[in-house]
C-alpha cells in the first residue's frame, strides 16, 4: 500500500505513469493500423440487364464461382453481391439469395417456408404486407442495381436497351 500511495501523491510519478499510459496505447494503435487486414474483393462487372425465370434466379445464390447474388423483390431483381455480409452464405439474410425475397420480408420471416418453389403472386397478401413489401423494394431500389425482372410463367422476357431507364415502366410504341 505504501508503495502505491507513493506513487500517486507524487506528481512527477503520475506524470511518468500517464506518459507510460501513451505510448503503450500509440504502440497497440500503431500495430492495429499497420495490419490493414485482407484485401477487399474485386467488384464483379455490372451484369446485363436481362428478365429471369425463378430456375435462372436460382443460380445466382452466391454458390458460383464469382460469387454473384441476387434477390427479386415485388417482381424485380436486384444485384446484392456488394451486400453480401448480409445476404450471402450463412448471412442473416443468406435465405433469400437467389430467390424471390418478397414474402419473407412483407411477413417478417426469415425462414424456407417464406420462399415458395414456384411464382409468388401474393395476392393473399394483406394491404399492409404490400405495404412493407414495396418499402422494401425501393430500399432495394435506392441500394443495389436493378438487374431485370421476376418472370411469371409463360411471360416473355423484355429487350433492355441500354439507354433504357430501368426503374420507369415505358410503354412500348407501335
Amino acid at each position: 500500500m505504501d508503495f502505491l500511495k507513493d506513487v500517486f501523491t507524487n506528481p512527477i510519478n503520475v506524470g511518468l505513469l500517464a506518459m507510460c499510459g501513451y505510448v503503450i496505447y500509440k504502440i497497440f494503435k500503431s500495430r492495429s493500423q499497420d495490419d490493414p487486414g485482407p484485401p477487399p474483393e474485386p467488384e464483379l462487372p455490372p451484369m446485363k440487364k436481362k428478365d429471369f425465370t425463378l430456375e435462372q434466379l436460382r443460380e445466382f445464390d452466391g454458390m458460383r464461382e464469382d460469387g454473384r447474388i441476387l434477390i427479386a423483390v415485388n417482381g424485380k431483381i436486384f444485384d446484392v453481391t456488394k451486400g453480401k455480409k448480409f445476404y450471402g452464405i450463412g448471412a442473416p439474410y443468406g435465405v433469400f439469395a437467389g430467390k424471390d425475397a418478397s414474402r419473407g420480408l412483407a411477413t417478417f420471416s426469415l425462414n424456407e417456408e417464406s420462399i415458395k418453389d414456384v411464382y409468388d403472386d401474393l395476392s393473399d397478401l394483406n394491404k399492409m404486407q404490400m405495404n412493407s413489401v414495396r418499402e422494401w423494394e425501393e430500399q432495394f431500389n435506392d441500394k443495389y442495381p436493378f438487374v431485370g425482372r421476376l418472370l411469371k410463367p409463360g411471360q416473355e422476357p423484355r429487350d433492355y436497351s441500354d439507354t433504357e431507364d430501368e426503374s420507369i415502366e415505358k410503354p412500348k410504341l407501335e
